[in-house]
């Protein structure tokens, strides 16, 4: 595929189709990597996305109990009021 460099104001850019936009998920951002006389763009998503839904399949499935007690039995905790 090849593709033209276009200018935008004083820097130039590059014009990626709406297909391609879809195909890979990419929204505003991406993440540029160069590597081996290759860039590369890496779709940017939400590092969160998903979370309720797995949170809630957690829950649904016992599996949210807390690994360590959230005071511990040696902790003072006088001095916070």
């Amino acid at each position: 595929m090849e593709a033209s460099i276009i200018k935008i104001g004083n820097s130039k850019g590059l014009r990626l189709s709406k297909t391609i936009l879809d195909k890979y998920n990419i929204r505003d951002k991406v993440e540029i990597i160069l590597e081996k006389g290759h860039i590369i763009l890496k779709p940017i998503g939400s590092p969160r996305k998903n979370w309720e839904k797995e949170f809630k399949k957690m829950s649904e499935n016992g599996d949210d109990n807390l690994l360590m007690n959230d005071v511990f039995d040696d902790e003072n905790l006088e001095e916070w009021n």
